[in-house]
């Protein structure tokens, strides 16, 4: 078997092993186990279960990335842009299980898989905010925004998107458009509110 077709396999085991059973209750020999293969074998494409994990948690946010590159970029109003890119997302989440059961949560209480998970979590950030400002997505919901309302503002969509991914993961019969509802509800309807002018302050003492 080609090198790269048993990768693929240990990939596809791994990412399957993990959503189910999380971290901590995956070990590399059943990966080895379920992908056909041998445990050495593993080891030959990564170096540790930890280094295994990493790749599927870059692979997938990689994945998200692309998502709202192909959705959230190009002409039409930016409701329905929003909605687009929601609806997408949310169905990467419904195809991958990984994502909703592994890849929004902190690693199981495990020091090292917690850095594994922000250190990533970090870097899709920025390029998502890359992304954004290159499409003027950011500069179409706020007018030259300060770093600190930026981070608030990624915050708040990070918080809602993959807290619903999270609690669908765990009800799975709820459609997919009632998801996305819920996102767009939350989300959407209060930007386009502060983008039309309107904001909350806080009542004077």
């Amino acid at each position: 078997m080609p090198a790269a077709q048993r990768r693929a396999l240990i990939i596809a085991a791994a990412t399957d092993l993990f959503a189910e059973r999380g971290y901590r209750g995956t070990g590399v020999e059943e990966i080895a186990r379920r992908a056909g293969v041998t445990p050495p074998v593993v080891y030959d494409h990564f170096d540790s279960k930890q280094a295994l994990y990493r790749e599927l948690l870059e692979r997938h946010y990689a994945d998200l990335r692309e998502v709202w590159r192909l959705n959230f970029g190009g002409e039409g109003p930016m409701g329905e842009r929003v909605e687009r890119s929601f609806d997408a997302w949310f169905a990467y989440v419904e195809e991958h299980p990984f994502a909703g059961r592994t890849l929004f949560r902190d690693g199981g209480g495990d020091p090292e898989v917690a850095r594994i998970h922000a250190e990533v979590a970090a870097s899709s950030r920025d390029a998502v905010m890359s992304l954004a400002a290159a499409e003027d997505g950011v500069g179409a919901l706020t007018e030259a925004p300060p770093p600190e309302t930026l981070d608030m503002l990624w915050v708040a969509l990070r918080g809602v998107l993959q807290g619903l991914a999270i609690w669908w993961a765990d009800h799975p019969q709820v459609p997919r458009g009632q998801v996305v509802a819920a996102a767009m509800n939350t989300l959407w309807v209060g930007l386009e509110r502060a983008q039309g002018g309107e904001a909350w302050s806080p009542p004077r003492p």
